[in-house]
């Protein structure tokens, strides 16, 4: 009995070696990528939305007569878009799957009680996307007044209303990810977070972002936030800011419509920074405070370096060296103010409730407190507004120690701009992928290639090996092939 493999043993041994060989080889490509998905980031980035227009119409009509109020560093762009900020999330190019979270939110008021009290009370804030497999939701943390009963209820991450992505591809983007006008349509959910004022299936504004991808280099472990010098809360270990302190800021953004008119149709202008000052996009952020302060007082003498210039249709404005000074629950903001080439020092601006100056650890911190434009401060604006008017709030942060980290100013990512949203007549689709999403699928259609090109060889040293055999079989006069 021969010892000889069979033709056919023979084939079905290289089909073994074969599938080895490409599950080897599976095994080494596909486990790189599916990790380097994993790494991507979504981290800085805006989103602008305007709820619903007519919402917004009726809220500060004839009817309501009412407003809304910007919160945690959201800002207003164009005629009715609010923009959230400092996107921060998840995006895996291979499945398309998108998750960010961004910042900020709006509160509407209308119909206002005697008492001071509004029936039609409403806020909407950190507006999250999330999009996979090709469908997309829009949630929502909403704190709402029930129309008929006055109720209030607060719920978190709502999937508020469903985005209508018609078909929009999201695999193997780049960065930054940026979607256009896409529609939106009340849910279920999100008409009773509404406070029954729409209907499931009611149409709202479209939704624009991008967002920037971040790719962490691979086998890094994933990116911590520092850890505080001190848990917040605990008592801290140096003294209460009794004198110097090490840094400080101070983020003020004027009044929210008086930067729409610098910019808007009649003031045709802009503002420029300068001597360290910062844009955060509904806020001006004065930095490098030095001064001293006092926790067990709670007070605060500070001075800010930065500069903010106006300039528009008969409008020439700046501010400069802007100082803080806190007491007793009370705080002034006060500024060098220039107009027409002349210079008045240290004007007081704006009077700010103080109380909610804080210590926690390291950091002394004052959130958004309300602010009202003082007599000096009338003056400065060229009588725009009378005493009293309500401009934006002042928010304070003082690091007690070189250790202690300020708040971060809103992060709006690569393509941020003044300039609303495209409009609805910009394709809604992602923006091009980059040059590294390009290179991403160059590398990756190399190796499919390679792994291609070493099936083909494998192919085609069996198809010679089973040729030659059957030459030689032929030669020694061996039976037909499928002779044992």
């Amino acid at each position: 009995m021969s010892a000889r493999p069979t033709r056919a043993f023979t084939a079905a041994l290289l089909a073994a070696l074969l599938a080895a060989l490409l599950a080897a080889l599976l095994g080494a490509l596909l486990p790189a990528s599916a990790a380097h998905a994993a790494s991507r980031t979504v981290q800085g980035g805006r989103l602008d939305w305007g709820v619903k227009s007519s919402f917004q119409s009726y809220v500060t009509g004839p009817v309501a007569k009412g407003g809304f109020k910007l919160k945690g560093g959201a800002a207003t762009v164009g005629g009715s878009l609010f923009r959230f900020h400092s996107a921060a999330g998840s995006y895996d190019p291979d499945s398309g799957e998108f998750n960010a979270s961004f910042s900020g939110g709006v509160s509407f008021q209308g119909h206002q009680k005697p008492d001071g009290a509004y029936e039609l009370d409403m806020t909407v804030s950190r507006p999250t996307v999330r999009i996979s497999g090709g469908t997309g939701t829009l949630y929502l943390d909403v704190s709402s007044k029930a129309k008929d009963t006055g109720v209030v209820t607060e719920e978190f991450q709502v999937p508020f209303a469903t985005l209508a992505l018609g078909g929009i591809g999201m695999k193997g983007g780049g960065s930054p990810i940026a979607l256009a006008n896409v529609p939106t349509t009340l849910t279920a959910q999100g008409a009773k977070a509404f406070a029954g004022y729409y209907q499931a299936g009611a149409p709202l504004d479209p939704v624009s972002l991008s967002a920037d991808v971040v790719t962490a280099p691979q086998g890094a472990p994933p990116a911590q936030a520092p850890a505080s010098p001190q848990t917040p809360g605990a008592p801290s270990e140096a003294p209460q800011g009794q004198g110097a302190f090490a840094d400080a800021a101070v983020d003020w953004g004027v009044r929210r419509t008086f930067r729409e008119y610098v910019t808007g149709s009649i003031g045709q202008g802009k503002w420029t920074l300068a001597d360290g000052a910062q844009d955060g996009g509904a806020l001006f952020r004065f930095p490098r405070g030095k001064g001293s302060y006092d926790g067990q007082k709670g007070s605060l003498d500070a001075a800010f370096a930065g500069t903010v210039h106006f300039t528009g249709a008969h409008l020439d404005l700046t501010l400069g060296k802007v100082g803080v000074k806190v007491e007793n629950g009370k705080g002034v903001l006060t500024a060098d103010v220039t107009t027409g080439g002349e210079t008045k020092g240290a004007v007081a601006l704006v009077a700010f409730d103080a109380k909610g100056l804080k210590t926690e650890g390291k950091l002394a911190t004052l959130t958004e407190a309300p602010a009202t434009l003082t007599e000096g401060g009338a003056q400065a604006f060229n009588s725009m507004y009378r005493p009293g008017t309500e401009m934006d709030p002042v928010s304070l942060s003082v690091a007690l120690d070189a250790g202690a980290t300020l708040p971060a100013l809103p992060d709006l990512g690569s393509t941020a701009a003044p300039s609303p949203a495209p409009p609805a007549a910009s394709a809604s689709a992602p923006a091009s992928p980059g040059p590294a999403a390009a290179a991403e699928r160059s590398s990756s259609a190399g190796a499919y290639l390679g792994l291609a090109a070493a099936a083909v060889l494998v192919l085609a040293g069996a198809g010679t090996f089973l040729v030659l055999r059957r030459r030689r079989a032929a030669a020694a006069g061996a039976g037909p092939a499928d002779t044992p």
